[in-house]
């Protein structure tokens, strides 16, 4: 079944370009009959030729830009015994001020055809009227080659010519695997439908006329840029003024996507992770592609019981080490990225936990404790007192207090030996304090009577 694809070739003259160089944009759309297949609301084909419309009424006024149309596979019907591999035709030539042209020609098209890819990238690099230009070619269709001829086989005759193609392809709704085909073309992009379709037809246009692009590369601590899914904010540098948010990416390639920024600022990032990481005063290169490079090592820490456990409802305070402010609080059977190093954590059980734990790139470190027990206190009149962890050398850490509004108490605490020391709270003379030790084992229950 054909999939829609969106592909920017990029026809670069192998020169070096200044700001002000002319851009030409060449939209190829594909009219085959497989777009009159529905898309959500609409049919591919009527998507595509809105949302194509919307981009190219968008580029009025763009200074140093011509834009033209060609389309394929609307003059002649396919049929169960024959398809025109030759339907392919320029229809608005480039040309200053032609967007009303293309807008009105793409109004009267009709999706009847077959789809010869190959044939129309071939004769697209007759369309243009010299190297001279950054040549650009955008082609918008729905699916595989249909004719004998291979894509990658005209790419490869034309770089023989020394018009190097540099596409991006996106996929709408597209299995990635079929997307491998097109790696002799270059980069490719998914898109699951017509909103985020128009998102990166805008990309792709942007980046055509902005001519700077910028990759940021998360590295590990082997250098390698495939840390990733954390958010970023761009900044306009020294200030508050936020510009741009992202949720940093990998392509299908397992590298940094490209990003469009504007060039004409500094820049300071911030990326979320566990610590931040910052990077401040960035400047962005016209003209050329552009890597941030930013240490940003990232290993896993997950708590656990030793034993299995109904009482896990527990949270863990995460801190750098040397550090006393809170950097996250991480449920019980978790697992949370951090920045690699060593970290202080308070186990908020009763009573609480106190651990050293370190971060490895890449890996996750399993902290586990025992499973607590229950201690059930039993009073006939009502008492008061506290509760003790008995350490040694006869230190006494508190744990908790006892509810004198009751005269039955339950707790939840860490396997260990502990005191309960309390008094009737009616018998206001000290001497009538008692004590009572007793001792928790993971998963158990004890009772005891005051």
């Amino acid at each position: 079944m054909k999939k829609i694809l969106l592909a920017l070739f990029i026809v670069l003259a192998g020169l070096t370009h200044s700001q002000e160089e002319k851009t030409r944009i060449l939209f190829i759309l594909d009219a085959s009959n497989s777009m009159n297949k529905k898309w959500g609301a609409e049919s591919r084909f009527i998507t595509a030729k809105r949302i194509l419309s919307n981009s190219v009424d968008s580029l009025r006024g763009v200074p140093n830009l011509e834009i033209g149309l060609r389309v394929y596979g609307h003059q002649s019907p396919i049929t169960a015994t024959y398809q025109d591999c030759e339907d392919t035709k320029l229809e608005v030539p480039f040309g200053e001020n032609n967007h009303q042209l293309i807008l009105n020609k793409i109004k009267t098209i009709r999706a009847k055809g077959t789809t010869p890819i190959a044939r129309s990238l071939e004769q697209a690099a007759g369309d243009f009227p010299d190297r001279e230009a950054r040549n650009i070619i955008i082609l918008i269709t729905d699916g595989v080659e249909a004719c004998d001829d291979e894509p990658c086989v005209i790419a490869d005759k034309l770089r023989a010519k020394g018009i190097t193609i540099s596409p991006f392809v996106i996929g709408l709704g597209l299995d990635m695997s079929y997307l491998s085909h097109f790696d002799c073309y270059g980069n490719y992009k998914s898109a699951e439908d017509p909103m985020a379709f128009e998102a990166v037809l805008k990309n792709v246009v942007n980046k055509a006329l902005v001519n700077t692009t910028v990759q940021i590369n998360l590295n590990t601590i082997h250098g390698r840029p495939i840390e990733t899914d954390v958010t970023m904010f761009l900044y306009e540098a020294g200030t508050s003024n936020l510009k741009y948010t992202y949720t940093h990416t990998l392509n299908h390639l397992d590298l940094p996507d490209t990003l469009i920024l504007d060039p004409s600022i500094k820049y300071d990032l911030v990326v979320k992770t566990l610590p931040q990481k910052v990077k401040k005063n960035i400047t962005i290169q016209r003209n050329t592609h552009n890597t941030i490079e930013l240490d940003a090592p990232q290993g896993k820490l997950k708590f656990t019981f030793a034993q299995p456990t109904k009482y896990d409802f527990v949270d863990v305070r995460v801190m750098q080490k040397g550090e006393y402010q809170t950097l996250n609080t991480q449920k019980f059977n978790t697992t949370q990225e951090y920045i690699v190093g060593e970290y202080e954590v308070e186990i908020l059980t009763l009573p609480r936990r106190y651990k050293t734990v370190k971060v490895d790139q890449s890996s996750t470190n399993t902290v586990s404790i025992d499973a607590p027990g229950v201690v059930n206190l039993s009073a006939y009149k009502s008492v008061t007192g506290q509760i003790f962890e008995v350490k040694n050398n006869n230190e006494f850490e508190w744990v908790c207090d006892l509810n004198e509004r009751t005269k039955t108490n339950q707790f939840i605490l860490q396997p260990g030996r502990y005191v309960v020391i309390y008094r009737q709270v009616d018998l206001k003379e000290t001497t009538y304090t008692k004590e009572k030790q007793f001792s928790i084992y993971s998963n158990k229950s004890i009772t005891i009577n005051l």
